[in-house]
C-alpha cells in the first residue's frame, strides 16, 4: 500500500471518533453500576452475575424496542436530551410489567456519520434513565455507515434484561376475577408511539415544530412532543409488592389492545372513559386532526401509560405505590379471550 492508499476515514468511517465517543460516555456508564455488574465498557461482552444481584430461581425476562418516528422530531429541532429516556423507558417498562427487575441494558446507535456530541447526549440520556430505573449500561453498539442514513440522520435501538423470582411472574391470570380493580397511571404525554401520525396531522395543520404549542403555553410544538416517556420501573415493582395481580404497558395499539395481555379469557375489563383526563397534547390531536375516539385509544396513549389489576382490597396500596393513580374500571364476566368494555367518552 503507498502512501496515497485509502483509509478507512475515506469511506467515511472514523474509528478515532467512535473511540471518542465511549471515553467521553464511560463515567455516565459507570455511574449505573448495581450488584451483579460493574458496568465497564470495551469489552466484547456485557457480564452481569446473576447470584451477586440476590436472586435464587429467577427467570430472565427480556425486551427490544425504539423510538420510532419521535426521533425525526428530535433530528428536525436538534433536541436530543430526552431521546435516552424515551429508548429506556420503552424497554424497561415492558418488562416490569412481567414482575421484573430490569438488571441490565444494551443500546444500538447507527448513523451515516458519527457526530459525537449529539450522540454522547443520547447516550448520557440513556445512562441516566438506567440510573434511575435500576438497571445497568453495561455495552452497545455505534455503528457508522455511511450512504444508509441521511445527513444527520440517526437510529436508536434498546436492549433490556431483567430477572423475576419463578413465583413472581406476572400477571398472575389465575387469581384474577371479576370485582377486580383496574387502575390507571398517567403517562407524561405521547411518549413514543404514534409519532407518524402526529407529525402528520402537525403538517396537515400547517405547524412547523419552532410554532407554538397551541396545547401548551410557553413551549414551542417540537419541545412539547419531545417530553420523554415515563419511567415506571421503581413505581411498579412497589405496586407489585404492595399486590398488582397483572400490569400494562400502553404502547402502541393502546388501552384496547394492551389491557387484554394481561387479562386471562373469560374476563373482560370494563372502563369508565369519563374518569379519564386526557393531557391537553391528546385533545388537540382529536380536534386538529379529526381523529375518532376509537383511533385515538388505539393510535394513542390518551394520557395513561400504565394500567394494574388489583383486588379491591389492595386497590388503595397499588394506587399509593404509583402516587397518582386513580380507579378507572372493573373486571367482569366475558367470553373468550379478554377485552375492553368502554363506557363514557374521553374529554376530547
Amino acid at each position: 500500500m503507498t502512501g496515497n492508499g485509502l483509509t478507512y476515514r475515506d469511506s467515511g468511517v472514523d474509528i478515532d471518533a467512535g473511540e471518542a465517543l465511549v471515553t467521553r460516555i464511560g463515567p455516565a456508564a459507570k455511574a449505573t453500576r448495581r450488584p451483579g455488574a460493574d458496568a465497564d465498557l470495551g469489552g466484547f461482552g456485557g457480564l452481569f452475575d446473576l447470584k451477586a444481584a440476590g436472586f435464587k430461581d429467577p427467570i430472565l425476562v427480556s425486551g427490544t424496542d425504539g423510538v420510532g418516528t419521535k426521533l425525526k422530531i428530535a433530528i428536525d429541532t436538534g433536541r436530543y436530551e430526552g431521546l435516552g429516556q424515551d429508548l429506556v423507558a420503552m424497554c424497561v417498562n415492558d418488562i416490569v410489567v412481567q414482575g421484573a427487575e430490569p438488571l441490565f441494558f444494551l443500546d444500538y446507535y447507527a448513523t451515516g456519520k458519527l457526530e459525537v456530541a449529539s450522540a454522547a447526549i443520547v447516550i448520557e440520556g440513556i445512562a441516566r434513565a438506567c440510573k434511575a430505573s435500576g438497571c445497568a449500561l453495561i455495552g452497545g453498539e455505534t455503528a457508522e455507515m455511511p450512504g444508509l442514513y441521511g445527513k444527520g440522520d440517526f437510529d436508536l435501538a434498546g436492549f433490556a434484561v431483567g430477572a423475576v423470582e419463578r413465583d413472581g411472574i406476572l400477571p398472575k391470570l389465575d387469581s384474577m376475577q371479576p370485582g377486580d380493580v383496574v387502575i390507571a397511571v398517567p403517562s407524561s404525554g405521547v411518549h413514543s408511539n404514534g409519532f407518524s401520525l402526529v407529525r402528520k396531522i402537525a403538517a396537515q395543520a400547517g405547524l412547523s415544530w419552532d410554532s407554538h404549542a397551541p396545547f401548551a403555553p410557553g413551549m414551542t410544538l417540537g419541545e412539547a412532543l419531545l417530553t420523554p416517556t415515563r419511567l415506571y420501573v421503581k413505581d411498579a415493582l412497589a405496586a407489585i409488592k404492595a399486590g398488582a395481580k397483572g400490569l400494562a404497558h400502553i404502547t402502541g395499539g393502546g388501552i384496547t389492545d394492551n389491557l387484554p395481555r394481561c387479562l386471562p379469557d373469560g374476563l373482560d375489563a370494563a372502563i369508565d372513559l369519563s374518569r379519564i383526563a386526557p393531557l391537553p397534547v391528546f385533545p388537540w390531536l382529536a380536534r386538529t386532526g379529526g381523529v375518532a375516539q376509537a383511533e385515538m385509544l388505539r393510535a394513542f396513549n390518551c394520557g395513561i401509560g400504565m394500567v394494574a389489576v388489583v383486588d379491591e382490597a389492595q386497590a388503595d396500596a397499588v394506587i399509593s405505590a404509583f402516587g397518582d393513580a386513580l380507579r378507572i374500571g372493573t373486571l367482569v364476566p366475558g367470553e373468550g379471550e379478554a377485552k375492553v368494555r368502554y363506557t363514557g367518552a374521553l374529554k376530547l
